[in-house]
């Protein structure tokens, strides 16, 4: 175990309850190019989550790491993720659930 006691091994590969209750959500931030995705350039952001969080918070979360707080934007839900499409700019954002 490498120094670690039981406990400490315990945590590490044993989840708890409140740990499966998260998820880890991946934030994919891109131009487009005539309305389809162009990765000219990408920016790329992580984070975790409440599986019971509404739609509207995973937006905001994604929204604000991409740097688009305020912008009026088109949500279009999938099962793995989301689409949020801002009105006004040549960009896209794409919410990857795992």
């Amino acid at each position: 175990m490498n120094g670690m006691t039981l406990q400490d091994w315990i945590k590490c590969y044993i989840p708890s309850k409140q740990e499966k209750n998260l998820m880890k959500v991946t934030v994919t931030h891109t131009d487009t190019f005539c309305g389809e995705p162009n990765y000219g350039w990408v920016k790329r952001h992580e984070f975790v989550i409440n599986r019971n969080a509404s739609q509207r918070n995973i937006t905001r979360q994604a929204k604000s790491l991409a740097g688009m707080t305020g912008v009026k934007s088109d949500t279009f839900d999938y099962d793995t993720g989301l689409t949020i499409k801002p009105r006004g700019y040549h960009q896209v954002i794409f919410v990857d659930f795992e």
